[in-house]
């Protein structure tokens, strides 16, 4: 499971944000159950995702599936960048920065 920050501007219409963008990048409709949000797409068996606390965050959850050939993985990969892009505001490199720095604090 992993936390995102979401940038400011970003976090005004999270929920609908995230749902949106899961048909975006993924181009499947997401199961809803509890304010958690679901989708089964290439080398993701599972993936998960709800609002943090107070709506300022994004939580995933993801569970593989091994099983794919190595495209199909590349594939996943690109979309799931993506989308937590889309989704947060922050490119690959200012997540791993942030992540970086809440491991600091």
């Amino acid at each position: 499971m992993q936390e995102y920050s979401i940038k400011r501007g970003y976090g005004k219409n999270l929920e609908e944000n995230m749902i949106q963008s899961l048909r975006d990048q993924f181009g499947v409709e997401p199961e809803e159950s509890g304010g958690h949000y679901t989708i089964a797409f290439g080398a993701l068996q599972r993936l998960e995702v709800w609002t943090g606390e107070k709506g300022k965050t994004l939580i995933v959850d993801t569970e593989s599936n091994a099983d794919v050939d190595d495209e199909t993985i590349i594939e996943t990969n690109r979309r799931f960048r993506k989308y937590l892009e889309q989704v947060t505001g922050y490119n690959s490199k200012e997540r791993a920065k942030k992540a970086k720095k809440a491991i600091e604090d």
